[in-house]
């Protein structure tokens, strides 16, 4: 083998190594958030969703219904009460919304209460804060650049020419023969 692939072989470890070691709260940025989104289940992740139901009186109107939730103080805030039918009211509330039922009294309704981590790293994922598509473009560059080192880095049986071109055929293929599955 020439010296000149030897120095490349050696450049790319380095590099590799070191924005590597730099990549490393990036990644476990993207990966978690990745995780997280891929198993949503139609529900945001970034928030908690806590469902309760309450008895209230039958038959309140609107401002019985107001009277009535704000006597209760260890219920969220209620921002206003729009009707859905002859026998609903919708509740706007403060991290929530819900339903009150007139004919039967039920009072469904549902509390958001934002994770913190959650929340940040998701709108980093989804590049919603100013100026970090800068970092979200160098990341990205970096991922090619890991993709193309990790091919030069090892030699022999083991590297590129040996066993490594299988693996690599194989990742290759995997979102192939998924999309032409899908």
């Amino acid at each position: 083998m020439s010296s000149g692939s030897n120095t490349i072989r050696r450049w790319a470890r380095i590099i590799h190594r070191d924005v590597g070691f730099l990549m490393v709260g990036v990644c476990l940025v993207y990966a978690i958030s990745g995780i997280l989104l891929n198993h949503m289940n139609g529900k945001d992740p970034a928030f908690r969703t806590e469902e309760v139901t309450l008895q209230a009186s039958k038959g309140l109107n609107s401002e019985e219904l107001t009277y009535w939730w704000n006597d209760r103080k260890e219920l969220p805030p209620l921002r206003k009460i729009l009707p859905v039918d002859e026998q609903h009211l919708r509740l706007m509330l403060e991290g929530g919304v819900g339903v009150y039922n007139s004919s039967t009294g039920t009072l469904d309704y549902e509390k958001h209460s934002k994770r913190q981590f959650v929340y940040w790293i998701n709108k980093l994922h989804y590049n919603q804060i100013k100026g970090w598509s800068v970092m979200a473009d160098f990341f990205a560059v970096s991922l090619i650049f890991f993709a193309l080192s990790g091919l030069v880095m090892v030699k022999g049986k083991s590297g590129i020419s040996g066993r490594g071109k299988w693996y690599l055929l194989a990742g290759l293929l995997i979102p192939v023969v998924y999309l032409i599955l899908a």
